[in-house]
């Protein structure tokens, strides 16, 4: 389990752009400013952004991913159609993935700063 989630940016208003689309789609508020971060709360979780403290540029974890759960296939597909309209890239096309457990439907982006982000659901049975 976690707190909250954090990922770094060179660009405050872009990032909020980004994800107040992507998971805007999922059912969260757009995020709130505090300062020089921004924050959303969406099911118990937390999830921001801020420029790096140390004053270098904001960097991407190589091989690091953060999930967000999706209530169904549709809010997948919109997650993924909105990151990709609001400067992300795919990493990933909606659709079943074999290889996660049960019957799972995802689809992954980068955000404007290479970030590594994803949204999944489960399908019924036989979906």
């Amino acid at each position: 389990m976690y707190t909250h989630i954090m990922v770094g940016s060179n660009d405050l208003e872009k990032s909020k752009a980004f994800y107040d689309a992507t998971l805007g789609a999922l059912g969260a508020a757009p995020g709130h400013n505090v300062g020089d971060r921004t924050f959303y709360s969406h099911n118990g979780a937390a999830f921001g952004f801020v420029t790096p403290i140390n004053g270098e540029a904001a960097t991407h974890a190589n091989g690091g991913t953060i999930g967000f759960a999706a209530p169904n296939k549709e809010a997948v597909d919109a997650f993924h159609a909105a990151g990709l309209a609001n400067g992300g890239k795919s990493e990933g096309e909606p659709g079943k993935r074999p290889n996660a457990p049960g019957n799972a439907y995802g689809a992954y982006l980068r955000d404007p700063f290479g970030n590594k982000i994803c949204a999944f659901c489960q399908l019924p049975e036989g979906a």
